[in-house]
């Protein structure tokens, strides 16, 4: 087997931090009502009649992702039931919450794609924001209760200076309003409960945050990189503080998630044009998804025979034989004949599969394996 530094990809000469769990998030709740789609007609011979004349599909296997050009107003929990209910499919799941108010890229995973979420979650994000100076607010958004005011602004020359401070690892206060648990519950329900809710700091990383623009003395906008378990509205009240002025956040859009980036978002008017035509036999849905292995971007791709994969999927180990076999180790994504087969972890001479993937049904078309 032979490495092919350029790809990351091991290849074979006869080849055809956290847990990888599962991850279905469509039945779980969300901070408002579940948001009311328009009930589509279903002409599918296959649905089966309800009681009261209803009409329900038998749900089905779509494996990949859809990388949702979410509209603000929309919950994460409430996209991905919407987009399960689009694909009729039987587990779908997010990457990472979206606020409602927030816009952009919310990944979703549909059906064996949940098994590779933790591979997005644990990548950079990046946010372009805008910051409102002058009032502090308690969910640290324009959605939340006013706080405390300042007739305080900083300069351009102010906010530049500061910046660097908010560069790398800094140590930061969640938002009283966020999903961290405390003794067993969320964060949020506590605040709304009118509970005085004390969040210990942590450590997150900010990679890079620039200012993009100031279009007046009330606001500033800007564009930042950082890790998992960042929150910009913190970085926002905290800016504020620091600025001698108070701040929150007036509008947030994410433009970037692990492997996925702005050209791979698609708005939702245009994913459920894509379905009308998809039903009445002009396209198909399968033209919206990616790969599931799009999510495995940064590790390295092992292909195997078929004979080893019949042992991957069996759920066995397979030996590394011969001088070509690969001398790396760590975590791998198998192949066999160009088709993803298991997450494995590779050491000791030995390729142990970790996670198979069962990917019969409907998957991304085959232009969609070369993105823009």
């Amino acid at each position: 087997m032979t490495m092919d530094p350029a790809h990351g990809t091991i290849g074979g000469n006869d080849t055809d931090q956290r847990d990888a769990q599962t991850n279905d998030f469509a039945e779980m709740g969300g901070n408002s009502q579940p948001h009311q789609e328009p009930r589509r007609v279903n002409n599918d011979p296959r649905a089966k009649q309800q009681k009261g004349n209803q009409v329900r599909r038998d749900r089905r296997d779509v494996h990949g992702w859809v990388v949702l050009d979410k509209p603000i107003g929309m919950t994460s929990t409430q996209a991905v039931a919407v987009l399960k209910r689009l694909f009729n499919a039987k587990r779908a799941g997010h990457a990472g919450t979206l606020d409602p108010l927030a816009s952009g890229g919310l990944p979703i995973a549909l059906g064996e794609a949940t098994k590779t979420v933790p591979f997005v979650m644990d990548g950079r994000k990046r946010y372009r924001f805008t910051v409102c100076w002058g009032e502090e607010r308690d969910t640290d958004d324009i959605e939340g209760r006013v706080t405390a005011t300042s007739e305080q602004r900083p300069s351009r020359e102010a906010i530049l200076a500061l910046l660097p401070r908010f560069t790398g690892v800094i140590e930061q206060i969640p938002p009283r309003y966020s999903a961290i648990k405390v003794q067993g519950e969320r964060a949020y329900d506590l605040a709304r409960d009118g509970e005085v809710v004390e969040l210990a700091p942590r450590p997150v990383e900010i990679h890079h945050l620039t200012l993009v623009d100031q279009p007046d003395n009330d606001r500033a906008v800007f564009e930042a990189e950082c890790g998992k378990g960042t929150y910009v509205r913190a970085l926002a009240r905290d800016m504020g503080r620091i600025l001698g002025t108070y701040g929150h956040i007036c509008a947030l859009r994410r433009t970037l998630v692990g492997p996925f980036g702005e050209n791979d978002m698609i708005p939702l008017d245009q994913l459920e044009a894509l379905c009308d035509r998809a039903a009445s036999g002009e396209g198909s849905l399968a033209d919206a998804l990616l790969p599931v292995e799009t999510a495995l971007d940064d590790i390295p791709a092992l292909a195997v025979t078929r004979a080893d994969a019949a042992r991957l999927h069996r759920g066995q180990a397979v030996l590394l034989r011969g001088r070509d076999a690969p001398t790396c180790s760590g975590t791998v994504y198998v192949t066999v004949a160009g088709r993803l087969l298991a997450l494995a972890e590779v050491g000791n001479g030995e390729i142990i599969p970790k996670r198979v993937f069962n990917l019969t049904g409907l998957t991304a078309s085959p232009g969609r394996n070369e993105r823009n």
